[in-house]
């Protein structure tokens, strides 16, 4: 029986190898054997959970054609990785990815560290904030409250519950977009809501267009329910929407959903104008795609002077264009596992009855919770907090790595929590490899991308601030160093390096 639960392909990984960029030969450095080149790439892949473990991979043959290397390379390459670990093999069954005894698993999306592991590393991988005392706890002691009557209930609520429909839905119509309780479904979270956005919508096989570069956990579920990802570039220095393309990729791809991040999006931060939700809106009407809308970020306006759009829903109210998805988790706190979606009336109605085989409903206690902080003024009050505590952070972390690494590149956004930073020609993957053994754990680019991209960029979290801050940037030339050095892990130099 075979030891691989999935595959990957030549053409696939190496579009991934290809995209690596090559490791800095330090002074009087020479260059890797060309199959140590490809161990290391492949080993960096694995590592960085973008091929999954226990995956089968290409024969020797398949790759070096995809290469265009020798088969003696790939073969060699392959014997390499078979000797520290991270491959296993047996005849008539091929090769498949592993990881060495003792190592840990590598995490395919951006969880989050366990509070035990945060003591000797900085995590700058979790883009979520402690959350906002003390409206947290008077958050809970309403809700607990309130709780009595909904306890003689069944507890389920599908739709979520009518109070905090009717709370989220006033919202909406406060913001200029008439909204009703029966367009509002509340969800475990916004990864629940798209997930379930997505099996309603995109069954196995359809396309799905996504900004490129997008949020790594919302690729990787939308990778795992069978969608075939269409990735749509964001303009030149990737600080707004390009909407040519938008356009063309909507006409002649005509993907089932789009999915956009508009305000404040992960990982640029950058901020859509009212133009381009227009014409984005328009565009996704003609082409009959349904435009999904991620709100998550939407009230972390850390500029005081900024003027906000309109949201995108604002040109379709009606809902049946496009789908807007909300949360708790970066406004108040990531433990608070309360989503929404808003849209048409019909299109809710479906979704809630879809979810009687998934979920069935969130809990009612965080529903509560959340509708007692937005029902008497604390929602505001801790929301106002959090943007403080961001914008602290932000201004720290933007000193620090200007200081530690004058080279490195990037826009500071007037939003959100996250900074998108290109590395000076520095691979993202190594340097987020050599992160974890100076103590501070960065998620390369390649994970908000398709197949490889952005393998020059990291991105950095407004979560520390303070001397926290300073030690992260310190960590992060410490890492850079060593990248620079070739001490860190290899990658593998496109095609043409490699020689048989």
């Amino acid at each position: 029986m075979a030891q691989w639960t999935s595959a990957v392909g030549p053409a696939q990984l190496a579009r991934q190898l290809q995209a690596q960029q090559p490791r800095p030969a330090g002074p009087g450095a020479r260059k890797p054997p060309a199959y140590r080149a490809l161990a290391d790439g492949i080993r960096l892949l694995v590592l960085e959970g973008r091929v999954p473990v226990a995956a089968r991979l290409p024969a020797e043959r398949e790759l070096a054609l995809a290469l265009t290397v020798s088969r003696t390379t790939v073969a060699a390459a392959y014997e390499a990785l078979r000797a520290e670990g991270f491959l296993e093999s047996r005849r008539g069954a091929g090769s498949w990815t592993a990881v060495p005894a003792g190592n840990p698993l590598p995490a395919r999306g951006l969880e989050p560290l366990p509070p035990e592991a945060l003591g000797s590393l900085i995590d700058l991988g979790c883009a979520a904030l402690p959350a906002p005392e003390p409206w947290l706890t008077r958050g809970v002691q309403g809700a607990l409250e309130e709780l009595p009557p909904y306890a003689h209930t069944h507890g389920d609520y599908p739709a979520g519950l009518p109070a905090l429909r009717q709370t989220l839905a006033d919202r909406y119509t406060a913001r200029g977009i008439p909204t009703m309780p029966e367009q509002i479904m509340v969800t475990t979270g916004a990864m629940g809501a798209i997930d379930a956005i997505c099996h309603l919508f995109a069954g196995r096989g359809e396309r799905v267009a996504v900004e490129s570069p997008s949020y790594a956990n919302i690729l990787q579920l939308m990778r795992e329910a069978g969608a075939r990802l269409v990735p749509v570039a964001m303009s030149e220095g990737l600080g707004s929407w390009d909407m040519g393309r938008w356009r063309q990729v909507l006409r002649d791809a005509a993907p089932r959903l789009a999915y956009v991040v508009a305000d404040f999006h992960n990982p640029t931060g950058a901020l859509a104008d009212e133009d381009q939700r227009r014409q984005l809106v328009d565009a996704a009407r003609s082409a009959g795609t349904v435009l999904v809308v991620d709100e998550t970020m939407t009230e972390l306006c850390l500029d005081d002077d900024l003027e906000m759009p309109r949201p995108v829903c604002a040109f379709d109210p009606a809902g049946s264009t496009v789908l807007t998805v909300g949360s708790a988790s970066k406004a108040f706190w990531a433990g608070m596992r309360i989503g929404w979606v808003r849209a048409a009336p019909d299109v809710i109605r479906s979704l809630v009855a879809a979810r009687a085989y998934a979920d069935l409903g969130t809990p009612v206690l965080e529903q509560l919770g959340v509708n007692w902080l937005m029902g008497t003024g604390g929602w505001e009050e801790a929301v106002s907090l959090r943007r403080e505590q961001a914008r602290a952070n932000r201004d720290a972390i933007v000193t620090a790595v200007r200081r530690e690494l004058p080279e490195w590149e990037f826009s500071v956004p007037r939003g959100g929590l996250t900074l998108w930073v290109r590395t000076g020609g520095l691979s993202g993957s190594r340097l987020a490899e050599a992160g974890e053994r100076v103590g501070v754990r960065v998620p390369s680019g390649p994970r908000f991308g398709v197949d490889g991209a952005f393998e020059g960029f990291i991105r950095l979290p407004f979560t520390v601030g303070g001397p926290v801050a300073d030690e992260a940037a310190a960590r992060l030339a410490a890492a850079a160093r060593l990248v620079e050095s070739g001490a860190a892990g290899g990658g593998v130099e496109p095609p043409r390096s490699f020689v048989a």
